[in-house]
């Protein structure tokens, strides 16, 4: 037993020494990103390279919110993400168990419409998108806009589909011998015990929705409506760009990001483990 454990301690050391190379090299990035945030313009391109904060952070953000209005351009973004996510989730769940657990004429024809959407580039739905959105539907600069056209999600009806699929049948027959209603037994037996999918799935589109450039920065024109990336895509000018400023709204825009990852982590680890064991 002593020699057993000692190989276990001896593989873990070895595979720690091996990974925390390549973490540093990871880390190194956003590190840098957090002290080009504390540094004013000349100082991020002056030839000796500091790696240690400075003080200029609050500086760079004030300029930030008075080119950009940054501020509200991150309540929208928050309040976009949180939106999109829980109404994604919900609708991609419903497709997901639909496809999973009835059958009806033509479900492997949907099936495998959904799975061919996946590999279609965005950029090739995204101007008869925007061409139906604002032109013929006339919701330009609208929070419906924002949220709506992205709303479903191949990849997450897939990805709750095969969670719901590998679920006992027979739960919920013995719910339906019961007398239980359909609706009842996907809202309080099925989405309960794909609980770590969902999770999972939420940050997936979290991350989507927060870091999506293109579509918000078609679809509204006004400044009052625009999301964060898209504030931060405001000050690369043709003469001036405030690095100073574009690296603190990063740093700021990262924070969210983690929250979500912090609070969801266990339920996302356990999710995609859940995802690959059949």
């Amino acid at each position: 037993m002593k020699s057993k454990s000692r190989s276990t301690a001896t593989r873990s050391l070895l595979l720690h020494l091996a990974l925390t190379p390549l973490a540093i090299i990871w880390l190194f990035p956003l590190w840098m990103m957090v002290v080009f945030s504390t540094m004013p313009d000349h100082g991020i391109f002056s030839p000796r390279i500091e790696l240690l904060p400075s003080t200029h952070f609050a500086e760079n953000f004030r300029n930030l919110q008075a080119d950009t209005n940054f501020l509200r351009a991150l309540t929208i973004s928050i309040t976009v993400a949180v939106v999109y996510t829980v109404l994604s989730v919900m609708l991609t769940s419903m497709a997901g168990w639909a496809l999973a657990r009835y059958r009806f004429l033509g479900r492997s024809i949907v099936v495998a419409i959904i799975l061919g959407t996946i590999t279609l580039p965005y950029f090739v739905v995204v101007i008869p998108q925007f061409i139906m959105v604002a032109r013929e539907f006339k919701m330009s600069n609208s929070w419906i806009a924002l949220v709506v056209p992205p709303l479903f999600n191949s990849l997450g009806v897939l990805f709750m589909r095969q969670a719901f699929t590998m679920m006992p049948s027979e739960l919920f027959d013995a719910a339906r011998v019961e007398g239980v209603k359909e609706w009842q037994i996907f809202l309080r037996i099925a989405l309960p015990l794909a609980r770590p999918t969902m999770a999972a799935l939420s940050i997936i589109l979290f991350l989507a929705s927060w870091n999506n450039y293109l579509w918000p920065l078609l679809i509204n024109s006004r400044p009052d409506m625009m999301t964060a990336p898209v504030a931060l895509g405001t000050l690369i000018g043709f003469t001036k760009v405030s690095w100073g400023g574009i690296m603190a709204g990063a740093v700021v825009l990262t924070g969210p990001m983690l929250v979500v990852f912090v609070l969801l982590q266990r339920h996302f680890i356990a999710g995609i483990a859940a995802g690959a064991v059949k």
